[in-house]
Order: C-alpha cells, then sequence, then structure tokens
C-alpha cells in the first residue's frame, strides 16, 4: 500500500525520536502498538520504568507547536492503549508518558507529561 507524504515525513519524525531516545539510553519495547482504542508510537525502556512516547512532528511552532497538539481526547487514547498494552504484564512495572515534539528542526524530549 502506497504511503501518503504525510504518512512519510511522520515515519521520519517517529525514526528521529526513536535515534534520540536510543542515544539517551532507552530500549525499544515495541513499536507503533494499536489496539481498539487508540495507538502509541513507542514503547521503550527506561531502567525499571516502561515508557510510553507520543511522537508529534509539526512544520514550526506556529499554533503552539508540536507538544500543543495532543488535545485531551488523544490523551485519552493514549492511556486506554497504556492500558491494553499493561494487559501483558502479570506485575505492573512503573511506567510514564512522554512527549518527543519536533518543530521544524527541533527536536524536544518532555519526560513524565501525563498524569497516568
Amino acid at each position: 500500500m502506497a504511503r501518503t507524504d504525510l504518512q512519510r515525513k511522520g515515519q521520519l519524525g517517529e525514526d528521529a525520536a526513536l535515534d534520540h531516545l536510543l542515544r539517551h539510553g532507552l530500549a525499544l519495547v515495541e513499536r507503533n502498538f494499536r489496539c481498539k482504542g487508540g495507538e502509541l508510537d513507542l514503547i521503550m525502556r527506561d531502567g525499571a520504568h516502561l515508557v510510553f512516547v507520543e511522537v508529534r512532528r509539526r512544520r514550526s511552532r506556529a499554533f503552539g507547536g508540536a507538544a500543543a497538539s495532543i488535545t485531551p481526547a488523544k490523551q485519552r487514547r493514549m492511556k486506554i492503549a497504556a492500558q491494553v498494552f499493561l494487559l501483558r504484564y502479570r506485575q505492573l512495572p512503573p511506567c510514564r508518558f512522554d512527549v518527543v515534539a519536533i518543530d521544524g528542526d527541533t527536536l524536544g524530549w518532555l519526560k513524565n507529561v501525563l498524569d497516568a
């Protein structure tokens, strides 16, 4: 199936985010986890923590930038997807939600942005 230009740019943003997180010592657990209730771009391990990462890319910081584009509805879908993912664990690990926001050529990593 052919990918759109927007999908290709999104994939490049996820690749950049993954590379950044790997360089900072996180380990990839799963990429593009999808379930009926939502999706998670990256699931990483940071020591004992499981980290659910939303990657957002915008051309510029106009209109609030990449991080500001994560709506309350999107946050709810991320939480649902995380809950579904965690069903595979007998004992729940400590978890957090991070955002990698890419505005133009600037990548920012925001840790622990949502209350679980």
